[in-house]
């Protein structure tokens, strides 16, 4: 539940994910109802057996206007990570992540809505999250094992995904990273290799038109 963050020019290697947004947990994060917003992240270089960008999956009070850009991963988990779960609630919006360069991660992007446990047993299965308006452009990878996996919610689709001039080369000879996705819906340009139908829409290509 922070503000006017900036995170620059810094060196991060952990055991966990290198820069996590978050903004509280299930009916607590809820009752305290304040976003995580206006957060820079910029030059950062690092490794890591998680995610090198993080959003979640503890987004209560809402997570918006994040920027993500010139960040160098090696040898992680995941590239770019947006997750949350049913019971969250809140918010996840604007997020950008721009100029992003990885080597040897097992997933570029993953966008989740099944992620995370809970604090106890008295979160709300009806607090849905809304995610939408997530744009990743400028993206390089080689050596990854899988470009992408977005599933969303029931009922809670994820919309305004934008991936724009992103390549994400395989771990071996010419086959590339697969992507699997659900309950999205966005749009793709010059993306390699060819990404989802759910990204593919033409009813959803207005939210890539700024980077065409």
């Amino acid at each position: 539940s922070s503000s006017n963050v900036c995170i620059e020019d810094s060196f991060i290697s952990t055991g966990d994910d290198l820069v996590a947004v978050k903004s509280g947990w299930d009916e607590y994060g809820i009752a305290y109802g304040r976003p995580s917003s206006y957060i820079t992240v910029r030059r950062v270089t690092g490794s890591t057996p998680f995610a090198g960008v993080a959003v979640g999956s503890e987004t209560s009070g809402g997570v918006e206007n994040v920027l993500a850009e010139n960040i160098n991963l090696y040898n992680s988990g995941v590239g770019v990570h947006i997750k949350t779960n049913i019971g969250r609630g809140g918010v996840i919006k604007n997020i950008t992540v721009s100029e992003l360069f990885m080597e040897n991660v097992r997933t570029g992007i993953k966008v989740a809505g099944d992620t995370g446990d809970h604090p106890d047993n008295n979160f709300n299965p009806n607090a849905l999250p809304y995610v939408k308006d997530l744009t990743l452009k400028n993206i390089w990878g080689v050596n990854v094992q899988r470009a992408g996996w977005m599933h969303g919610i029931e009922n809670a689709t994820f919309t305004g995904i934008c991936l724009s001039n992103v390549t994400l080369q395989g771990t071996t000879g010419p086959r590339l990273p697969s992507w699997n996705c659900n309950a999205i819906r966005g749009a793709a340009i010059e993306v390699s290799p060819r990404p989802c139908a759910e990204l593919t829409s033409v009813e959803q290509s207005g939210s890539c038109a700024s980077h065409s």
